[in-house]
């Protein structure tokens, strides 16, 4: 019998985070482009500057419902005929609002981007917001609160939110509004926001895919070239303030058999030296299955199924007027509430009296940095990062350089980065859970005042 010879390994090819071209529609869209070759799926991610804290008193999720009605209709077609077109060519499009702006994406076969491109101008240029159809989104966002409430984790993020931030703070209110200021929403609130904030000369359109043969220019300018507005400047951001005084707030839910933690402050976002660091040493806290709190928490004690860390940015600027929320987010049975707080505490301790091991270090890098040619296989994943930079206004080529300074920083700054992120005496607890189980235990531990209120 003959056999094949054995397949050898190739050599490894150097990967970089793809770097985008920029350009410019007529109308002043930015543009960027990123030619992937054999990625038929197209996405294009478009960034908007229609931030939160530009919502009108009192109608707090006017953005949200506007970004969802993005879907519902156009001057050419009814929210029927616009979802039937976008099904007919195997599209799909999408958007949500965020403190620094409204993003929408759209993914669409290579064969089928003129027609997709078409559809989503028609609905950033003249979209509808029929009385009944933003009615409706009104209700399904005034059914989903309650839901939200009566999740444990969006019920901890709601109240982590409102003791961090100033009371006047846009940061410290829901995303997507109150039961109040939904119910105020109507179809005249989100055509005047519309109006305000929603222009070209303002936004940026990232396109990611195999561009083979596809003349971009020509379809850009025949689609989303036709939407016109104002030049008006982006708006100028307020700073990101926070009271992290440490402190620890027990949402009540009498019955609950588990506690949700969600333990947080705010510190750097990316434009800051550190944040590499900051990212590399958060990780080997509790970035993975292998990292110290999961290693404690979950392997020796059995208190939790997983316990993460991480840095998530909440608005940035190149002023260092931006900031990022630290936290440690998990779940555990009620009755060793106490005690896994007590172990988390002495983990954030020892860390910060031993540090990080090279071990550590070195596991952490390859896992960031090695995975992250599968990380980006998608055109998706791609226009993402590359719409996320745009928002977060950091250059271009700073994923790229990202991973080389992930690569090269050492133990002892990813240390000294993680302890400075999460300081034992300077966290904002939040625990959503039995406080008849829980108050007692958690107030023995000394990590802050203790305060109770209703869930």
């Amino acid at each position: 019998m003959d056999f094949h010879p054995q397949p050898q390994a190739g050599a490894a090819k150097p990967w970089a985070f793809p770097a985008p071209e920029r350009g410019e529609l007529a109308n002043g869209l930015t543009v960027l482009r990123c030619h992937r070759p054999g990625q038929q799926v197209v996405a294009v991610e478009i960034n908007l500057d229609a931030p939160l804290d530009a919502e009108p008193a009192g109608l707090d999720g006017v953005a949200t419902i506007m970004a969802r009605a993005f879907n519902e209709g156009t001057d050419k077609h009814s929210a029927e005929e616009f979802a039937a077109e976008l099904e007919r060519c195997g599209a799909t499009l999408d958007a949500h609002a965020d403190h620094p702006g409204v993003r929408v994406s759209l993914e669409v076969p290579v064969s089928r981007l003129p027609k997709g491109l078409a559809l989503l101008a028609d609905a950033l240029r003249a979209p509808a917001f029929a009385d009944s159809e933003i009615e409706r989104l009104v209700r399904n966002r005034l059914d989903e609160i309650p839901h939200e409430s009566a999740n444990p984790a969006r019920r901890a993020a709601k109240e982590l939110s409102r003791q961090l931030f100033p009371a006047g703070s846009r940061m410290s209110r829901p995303r997507q509004g109150t039961e109040e200021t939904v119910a105020a929403i109507d179809a005249a609130a989100v055509r005047a926001f519309y109006e305000k904030h929603v222009r070209p000369a303002t936004g940026t359109v990232v396109v990611v895919g195999d561009l083979t043969g596809t003349d971009l220019d020509a379809l850009l300018a025949d689609t989303l070239g036709a939407w016109t507005g104002d030049t008006s400047e982006p708006r100028p951001a307020p700073p990101v303030t926070a009271d992290d005084t440490g402190r620890v707030v027990v949402v009540d839910r009498p019955g609950a058999v588990q506690t949700q933690l969600l333990i947080g402050r705010i510190g750097p976002d990316k434009h800051d030296r550190v944040w590499a660091a900051q990212i590399l040493g958060t990780y080997c806290l509790g970035g993975t299955l292998t990292s110290r709190l999961d290693r404690v928490l979950r392997e020796e004690k059995g208190y939790t199924y997983g316990v993460r860390s991480f840095a998530q940015v909440l608005r940035s600027a190149p002023d260092g007027t931006g900031a990022a929320m630290l936290a440690i987010s998990g779940s555990v049975d009620t009755p060793n509430t106490g005690p896994a707080l007590d172990d988390l505490w002495k983990v954030l301790r020892t860390l910060a009296a031993e540090g990080l091991t090279d071990a550590e270090r070195d596991t952490a890098v390859q896992n960031l940095v090695g995975v992250a040619p599968l990380k980006f296989e998608t055109a998706a994943a791609v226009a993402g990062t590359l719409a996320d930079q745009v928002e977060q206004q950091l250059p271009d080529d700073f994923q790229a350089r990202l991973y080389r300074q992930l690569a090269e920083t050492g133990t002892v700054e990813a240390t000294a980065a993680v302890v400075n992120a999460f300081p034992a005496d300077r966290l904002v607890t939040i625990l959503v859970g039995d406080a008849a189980q829980i108050e007692e235990p958690v107030r023995a531990l000394g990590i802050g005042e203790v305060t109770v209120v209703t869930g």
